[in-house]
């Protein structure tokens, strides 16, 4: 069981929306899908979810595919848009049954508890879906999109508008069914991505920028050395710019520099050590610093 997008594109008109993407998902893994707006996500998961056709490329679930076999790829997805539509007039335990009848489940009520039970909705399985706040909505969504067993979760923004606490709850949701299936996860909170996630899809511009594991991502990815002396530093920053990329400064003692790798990082660690020697300066401190999730992000979209 694994799931492989190969080369797909997708144009409208001149506009190309994605371009040549290809990436895989194995079994148990939560993949975040990362990208500014405009960036091609909800083009890629519209294709990967069958209601747009890639101009070009595959897209297979378990050897199933999309364009040879539409019906049986689509019966091992599981799909909650961004947008959640759901029946504000029927009750909880009655929308759930209307699903299981469109998708043929054996032993329905059955079913319908299990999944009531995975996503904590025991309490409100009798309430009308319009009178539930929206982390119980997103959970009704969630509920919807994984009653036929699917192999293939796509989460297009499931904690966008929710309150610390939901963000909490449906971040543990979401890691229990990787228990049994692959997660696509698309979201514009880069800490619920780090939290969530195994590994990151970063698409800018319909093309694939990051395919990485946070701690990969993070590691590779440019670094900071902040210094700070013991004397007024103003005198001789126009000679550490010179050398190297100046990210910011503290105060008049404190300045961040930007090393691109690990192997400047040590270059420029020895050189300030050095300055401080040649000047007659005093360190009091000097330590690495990893750029966060978003500044990678803002480095790989830019």
């Amino acid at each position: 069981m694994s799931f492989v997008v190969q080369s797909i594109s997708k144009q409208f008109d001149q506009f190309k929306a994605v371009e040549s993407l290809s990436f895989s998902i194995q079994p148990g893994e939560i993949v975040g899908f990362l990208g500014p707006n405009g960036a091609g996500k909800s083009t890629t998961l519209k294709m990967i979810a069958g209601f747009l056709s890639p101009d070009t490329g595959s897209i297979q679930l378990s050897g199933i595919d999309l364009h040879q076999n539409e019906v049986a790829y689509k019966k091992k997805i599981g799909y909650l848009p961004e947008s959640n539509p759901l029946y504000p007039d029927l009750y909880v335990v009655e929308y759930l049954n209307f699903l299981a009848s469109v998708h043929a489940i054996p032993s329905p009520s059955k079913r319908i508890q299990e999944v009531i039970a995975q996503t904590g909705l025991q309490s409100m399985q009798q309430k009308k879906i319009g009178f539930l706040s929206k982390g119980y909505k997103q959970r009704v969504g969630i509920a919807a999109a994984i009653l036929h067993a699917p192999e293939l979760i796509l989460l297009d923004e499931p904690t966008s508008g929710l309150d610390p606490n939901q963000l909490i709850e449906i971040r543990s949701l979401i890691q229990s069914l990787s228990s049994h299936a692959m997660i696509l996860f698309s979201s514009h909170i880069l800490q619920e991505v780090a939290a969530i996630t195994d590994r990151v899809l970063v698409l800018h511009q319909g093309k694939l920028v990051a395919n990485e594991s946070i701690n990969l991502l993070t590691q590779s990815s440019q670094h900071h050395l902040l210094v700070q002396f013991q004397e007024d530093m103003t005198a001789h920053l126009p000679i550490i710019q010179l050398k190297y990329k100046l990210l910011e400064q503290h105060d008049k003692r404190a300045l961040v520099i930007k090393a691109k790798d690990a192997v400047e990082l040590d270059q420029a660690r020895q050189y300030l050590m050095g300055l401080a020697l040649e000047k007659g300066l005093h360190i009091e401190r000097l330590q690495t610093q990893e750029a966060s999730l978003e500044e990678i992000f803002k480095l790989l979209t830019h």
